[in-house]
């Protein structure tokens, strides 16, 4: 396994261009096997996730190329529905082709999901959203076998507002007969940038940013090319990593103003300002980090939940500022069973806080951090403690540093290019 060496204590600063949004393009390369057209997607981080849907798309038989961040994709003939087993359990993204290619080619065969180990994470939503549109799944040998049986539209209401199942939903219902309605559905950016691919291969959709969707079934999608919006996670946390090492950075190819607006409110609470100048982000070095009480000086409280609330996926990287932000807060992850776990590797570090139980930790900073030998426990706890390790003193050792990859393309490459002193060992 590869790890990463990273000598703490410089700046993080300079001009920064995202990537296209992880959590968008996954469902995106799923939706391919909805029509016999090309679908070509611009602006694909290479990240191993993307790698390995990639993979089983090919295993189903997927023409795949890739130049650059285009894919192109063409599911004209498959030769199998039946997902690869070893390629399911290494990425949690699998379960967004079961919708697809059930509604189109009537069956489809999963293996468990794989992805991050940060607690339960029920599948019960889609087998039952699907099966309200006629779409059965039973488990044999282990695996989930899903056939069409009375493929129509359903009126839908989702037990919780999930992203994934909101998207598998969506994809089927787009060539299901009659109308869907899907309420309680997941309003997240990367939702509505899959409608927006869904509605440039023909699909008819509306209400999308809301929590009621509706979709009109049409009896065939086209191909499309459709550029991926950028990804605002990893905005997020480059702008940590700035902030907390007192850098300065520009973010060019911003996110829409609504999704701006929801980072700004994590940021400020830690006493994060940027600029606006010419559709660039600008933070400033150096800025003096102290968190903003609540009335009356009460310790704040940060906590994630569904959109527009705090993304759960910036939360461990929020954390991680705080350790060097003046002043306490409390970190509520309630989506979550494991998130927060990694906080251990912070005490290792010298970070000054408490857990109070799986969902909640009080921060108090700032500390000053040292090196140490951790490992990466899943993709977003590996990069808040990739930005400790560039606020510590001294040298630290990320073992497992494929569990970044999995959403970071050449992290290390992208930090030096910034001022880190960051390599990889394989």
């Amino acid at each position: 396994m590869a790890r990463l060496i990273i000598r703490g204590g410089r700046p993080i600063g300079g001009t920064f261009r995202p990537l296209g949004n992880k959590n968008a393009v996954l469902p995106m390369l799923a939706a391919c096997v909805l029509t016999d057209q090309p679908v070509i997607l611009e602006n694909a981080p290479r990240i191993l996730d993307v790698e390995n849907m990639l993979r089983l798309l090919a295993g189903l038989g997927v023409a795949v190329s890739r130049r650059g961040h285009t894919i192109r994709l063409q599911a004209e003939g498959l030769k199998t529905t039946e997902l690869d087993r070893r390629l399911c359990a290494l990425v949690r993204g699998s379960i967004l082709f079961t919708g697809p290619l059930a509604a189109r080619h009537g069956t489809a065969i999963l293996h468990t999901p794989g992805g991050d180990v940060i607690g339960r994470r029920r599948l019960d939503t889609h087998f039952e959203g699907l099966a309200q549109l006629g779409i059965g799944m039973r488990r044999k040998n282990g695996a989930f076998h899903l056939s069409r049986r009375r493929f129509r539209g359903a009126d839908i209401l989702l037990d919780e507002a999930s992203v994934t199942a909101t998207e598998n939903i969506m994809m089927a219902a787009t060539l299901a007969p009659g109308r869907t309605t899907i309420m309680n559905a997941a309003c997240e950016p990367h939702v509505q940038d899959l409608g927006a691919l869904l509605i440039q291969m023909g699909a008819t959709i509306s209400g999308l940013g809301t929590n009621r969707i509706e979709i009109e079934g049409v009896e065939k999608l086209n191909g499309a090319r459709h550029r991926i919006g950028p990804d605002y996670i990893e905005i997020g946390s480059f702008l940590a990593a700035a902030a907390a090492t007192g850098g300065a950075l520009t973010v060019t190819e911003l996110p829409d103003t609504t999704t701006l607006k929801v980072m700004q409110r994590v940021f400020a609470r830690l006493g994060v300002k940027w600029n606006m100048v010419d559709e660039q982000l600008v933070l400033p070095a150096k800025q003096a980090l102290r968190v903003q009480k609540d009335l009356g000086g009460a310790i704040p409280k940060m906590e994630d939940g569904i959109w527009p609330a705090i993304p759960s996926d910036l939360l461990s990287v929020a954390l991680v500022l705080a350790t060097q932000t003046r002043g306490e807060v409390l970190f509520f992850e309630k989506l979550f069973e494991s998130r927060l776990y990694f906080v251990d590797r912070l005490l290792e570090m010298g970070a000054k806080l408490v857990q109070c139980d799986p969902h909640r930790v009080v921060v108090s900073g700032p500390a000053r951090l040292r090196g140490q030998l951790i490992t990466s426990p899943d993709i977003r706890a590996g990069m808040a403690l990739i930005i400790a390790a560039l606020c510590a003193k001294g040298t630290s050792t990320i073992e497992q540093a494929e569990m970044v990859d999995r959403g970071y393309e050449r992290i290390e490459a992208r930090l030096r290019a910034l001022g880190a002193d960051i390599v990889r060992q394989a």
